[in-house]
């Protein structure tokens, strides 16, 4: 019986049959078509279900086995009996049932006489067996005849220890009681049919070795048990020495160490210094660098196991490829094609399916099932983010926010708020249980935007703030901001203190008395629209009669902009002015912007703007419907800034362009050099030295009123700015210059970065570079920025230049050298 899908045993199972699951180097059904050979049954029918092809595939018609092989395939689950049913073609005289997923050396031809001797209709094998419960029980009387059976017994059912094997031996006379059909199990119906009409049943306690091999430790302590010769089985491979099998082809270093017992399959290689302790069973062509160390543990076929690797009573799949100090716990199970990157730590018990990657240095600590992978680190350029249900689910956000929450002081507040969508708002009611779980309340703003809910925390009332949406460009993926007082993203140090707390599970858990409470605060959005118009001159803008075309983008701006709006004495046509869950909506951003850009053009209005869904990011149209880039609408509100603030400082990130450096130096203004990253440029943002600052994706900073990004603060000072100098937007657009910078990214091993880097810094030896993020080599026309990605493998090259073939040649000049340095 071959059609089990081992469910228990997965990942090992997850893309092949539990018989033919390896065990010691050969699968299961193997060695029990062995054993049926060795006690004359060489006419074997074979039942196959689940993933049938790789059991037919493997043992053919059987002769390579010394057997003749015939297969009965199950369309739908039938059961124990119900499968032997549907092999009666073949079954027209006695015959034994065996499964091809166990473990045994069974003395079959003993049961067999047994079964002749009394005449019976069945015999069930029997075993004793210390732990009965989680097999049938079968009671019999002295003369071995069958009294009762009783599946799965609690332990005050326990009135034997002789277990049912799934050995019988049955007389043709048996598909009598077995109903066509339909699905049947032999011990929970057949035999009791049996029973009732007093036909003859009974049961022998056979000798020899008998394992179900059904849970992943089982599996373990199988080959435990064949390598201490508890069970006989035939060892591929010949003796090395007593213990120690080595098969055909393999290469073991002179310096490297067999302890033993173990098995070595063929064609492997161990490396220098290596170490294969105890209990090893290492699977055909499986390469073992230089200082790696196994011990009690099972490698599949095909492995690669890095220098240095440390493995302790662990399973790995087949293909699994393990880098360099990687290290895997007791009791972890990698299933097949699993990466595990260099040093990364897998903790104990961790199950990995397969196809899985993990990142080199992350430490995991929980199983990787959904997840698309176990990554070094959870924070990214925008938080964490990933697949909602998948990457991030309610349990990993809720045990995050417990180790985020354990920075804080017990009874400390923090700030929570999310948009519409139901992902967001499950994965926050986690977040909050976490937090109050670890004695941190929590002020709840329910929806709202991401400025907004900075805002909230920046104003004394919490000591920081988490924010959950969806990704505008992948709305199955989720993002998952988290504030400090200041209401700004947290400091890199912040997120390795709360990666620390987490990975190590080493949580504050608050008793009953001390549980965090949930508030919910009134009147943010009047509080917030109060420090905004403080910041500006709202009579000025007012006066002006500005003629607006928004967008909201669907999002929850559209809670902040009526309050808003209402101050400042604007004619608006509003698109999208209400907020749904971004998935129930497909929205194309290039097309939202056009659209807008018609209805000004249209309309007559001073201008247009599209608001990101969170209230963060914003594209600008002029007054003649001319749609700005988010480089031309960073030079347009700079040129702004400087023209009415004397002496202005502001924060550009180095790709700025170089039009930048030449507004302010015709201002008198400064500029203070940030990182590509939004952290950088809102940590130097709130130090209170700049009065303005800009990314080049749409987000701008006035630090005088958020040090952070925020859409409708930018919209506000922009017509605040505009109503000042009362220059229209076309204006200042048509005098802008063209910008012509040319981008390329370059596929670099993340082991090789700092080599590459430190190769650009020597080959532009005794140029001028600036070093704020990574190596930018200014030219009196543009200037080339070589940086290595954080998250991904990849170097990136951007170049400014006077056209576009020059800043394409100066992308190509670094690129190059890059790309041959690799090879």
């Amino acid at each position: 019986m071959a059609g089990g899908e081992g469910a228990r045993l997965r990942p090992l199972t997850s893309n092949q049959p539990k018989p033919m699951l390896p065990m010691a180097n050969r699968p299961m059904m193997e060695h029990v078509v062995s054993l049926l050979r060795h006690h004359g049954f060489d006419d074997v029918v074979v039942t196959v279900a689940f993933m049938a092809n790789a059991v037919r595939s493997y043992f053919g018609d059987g002769s390579e086995f010394g057997v003749r092989m015939v297969y009965a395939t199950e369309e739908a689950p039938l059961g124990t009996a119900g499968s032997v049913r549907n092999a009666r073609e073949q079954l027209d005289e006695r015959f034994v049932v065996i499964s091809g997923d166990v473990l045994t050396d069974m003395d079959l031809g003993s049961v067999l006489d047994y079964h002749v001797s009394k005449g019976a209709l069945a015999t069930i094998g029997l075993k004793a067996v210390e732990n009965p419960l989680e097999f049938g029980i079968v009671i019999t009387r002295d003369d071995g005849s069958i009294e009762r059976f009783l599946e799965k017994p609690s332990w005050g059912q326990v009135f034997s220890d002789t277990v049912n094997t799934g050995v019988y031996v049955l007389e043709p006379e048996i598909f009598d009681f077995i109903p066509e059909g339909r699905p049947s199990d032999f011990s929970e119906e057949v035999f009791p049919a049996v029973l009732a009409a007093q036909k003859p049943l009974f049961g022998y306690v056979a000798g020899g070795y008998w394992e179900d091999v059904g849970t992943l430790g089982a599996y373990l302590r199988a080959h435990q048990d064949i390598l201490d010769e508890k069970v006989r089985v035939e060892i591929a491979g010949f003796p090395l020495r007593p213990g120690v099998w080595l098969g055909k082809g393999a290469e073991v270093q002179p310096s490297a160490t067999i302890s033993g017992p173990a098995v070595i399959g063929d064609n492997c290689y161990i490396g220098a210094d290596a170490r294969v302790g105890e209990y090893c069973v290492i699977g055909p062509n499986v390469r073992i660098g230089e200082n790696a160390s196994l011990m009690r543990t099972v490698v599949h076929e095909n492995g690669f196991v890095g220098p240095m690797v440390r493995l302790d009573g662990c399973v790995l799949g087949r293909s699994c490829d393990l880098r360099q100090g990687a290290r895997c716990e007791e009791g972890v199970v990698l299933g097949e094609e699993t990466s595990v990157g260099a040093h990364a730590v897998i903790r104990s018990g961790v199950k990995v399916y397969p196809f899985k990657t993990v990142d080199a240095g992350a430490i995991i600590n929980t199983s990787i099932v959904w997840e698309s992978r176990g990554a070094r680190t959870l924070f990214g350029r925008s938080g964490i983010t990933g697949l909602v249900n998948v990457d991030i689910s309610p349990d990993l956000v809720m045990r995050l926010s417990m180790a985020w929450a354990s920075t804080l002081e017990r009874g400390a507040t923090i700030t929570t708020s999310r948009d519409t969508s139901r992902a967001a708002r499950v994965l926050k009611r986690a977040i909050m249980v976490g937090c109050n779980t670890a004695g941190v309340n929590v002020d709840d703003l329910e929806v709202s935007t991401i400025p907004v809910t900075r805002f909230r925390v920046r104003s004394g009332q919490s000591l920081g703030g988490i924010t959950v949406r969806l990704v505008e460009d992948d709305l199955r993926s989720v993002m998952i901001r988290f504030f400090d007082s200041d209401g700004i993203d947290v400091a890199e140090g912040t997120q390795r203190k709360i990666e620390r707390l987490y990975h190590r599970e080493e949580f504050r858990r608050a008793l009953g008395p001390n549980i965090g409470d949930i508030g919910f605060p009134a009147r943010t959005l009047e509080s917030y629209t109060a420090a905004l118009m403080s910041a500006v001159d709202v009579e000025a803008i007012s006066r002006t009669e500005f003629k607006l075309v928004l967008d909201y983008s669907l999002g929850t701006v559209s809670f902040v902009m009526p309050n808003v709006l209402g101050k400042l004495g604007s004619d608006v046509l509003v698109v999208n002015p209400y907020a749904v869950t971004a998935s129930d909506v497909a929205r194309e951003r290039g097309s939202a912007v056009g659209n807008v850009a018609d209805l000004v053009r249209a309309s007559g209005a001073h201008l247009g703007a599209v608001i990101d869904a969170g209230g963060e990011h914003i594209t600008l149209v002029d007054d003649e419907g001319r749609v700005l880039s988010d480089n031309e609408a960073l030079l347009l509100l700079l040129d702004l800034v400087v023209s009415t603030t004397p002496a202005a400082r502001v924060a550009l990130p180095v790709a700025a362009p170089i039009a930048a450096e030449r507004i302010c130096s015709a201002a008198g203004a400064e500029i203070t050099w940030t990182k590509l990253s939004a952290n950088d440029l809102m940590k130097v943002a709130s130090s209170g030295e700049v009065c303005f600052a800009a990314s080049q994706l749409g987000g701008y900073i006035f630090p005088g009123f958020l040090p952070a990004f925020d859409a409708v603060a930018t919209l506000v000072h922009l017509l605040a700015m505009l109503s000042a100098t009362g220059e229209r937007m076309s204006k200042l657009s048509d005098a802008l210059p063209v910008i012509h910078i040319a981008h390329e990214e370059v596929v670099t091993p993340r082991e090789q970065m700092g080599t590459v880097m430190r190769t650009v810094v020597e080959r532009v030896k005794g140029r001028p570079v600036i070093l704020v993020d990574g190596v930018k080599l200014p030219e009196p026309d543009g200037w080339t920025l070589v940086l290595p990605d954080p998250e991904e493998p990849v170097t990136h090259v951007w170049a400014e230049g006077p056209s576009a073939p020059v800043a394409r040649a100066r992308v190509q000049e670094q690129a190059v050298p890059i790309r041959q340095s690799l090879r």
